[in-house]
């Protein structure tokens, strides 16, 4: 199976997916380890992807986002963005309505108090 087409099952089949660097439990990177912790610390279900582990999806997903950077969250198929975009969206909001827009369970308030400490 093509990196391709490997991607898109996951993304299709998955409600939310984070291609990262290491796992949801071990990230290996900072930026992964950031939009991981927040997704963890929200309670939200998600399906991490191990880029360190496969060097086809870890070139295959920059390109099927047009997104040169990993990590790489997905909502419902929908490429949302990178760590920089999570952290803002999730400060501002946005990553909770996102959430509720799509039916994604998580814990409002722990996205609350991750605004709160960043106030």
């Amino acid at each position: 199976m093509s990196a391709d087409t490997q991607i898109k099952e996951t993304v299709t089949n998955n409600n939310v997916v984070l291609f990262m660097k290491g796992t949801k439990s071990m990230p290996q990177c900072g930026f992964s380890s950031r939009v991981a912790g927040v997704l963890n610390f929200m309670g939200v279900d998600y399906t991490d992807i191990n880029v360190l582990a496969d060097e086809s999806l870890r070139q295959g997903i920059k390109e099927y986002s047009d997104w040169p950077t990993i990590p790489q969250l997905y909502v419902k198929g929908e490429f949302v963005g990178g760590c920089d975009i999570i952290t803002e969206m999730t400060l501002s909001g946005e990553l909770d309505a996102l959430f509720e827009k799509e039916g994604i369970q998580y814990d409002k308030a722990a996205a609350e108090k991750i605004r709160e400490s960043n106030a």
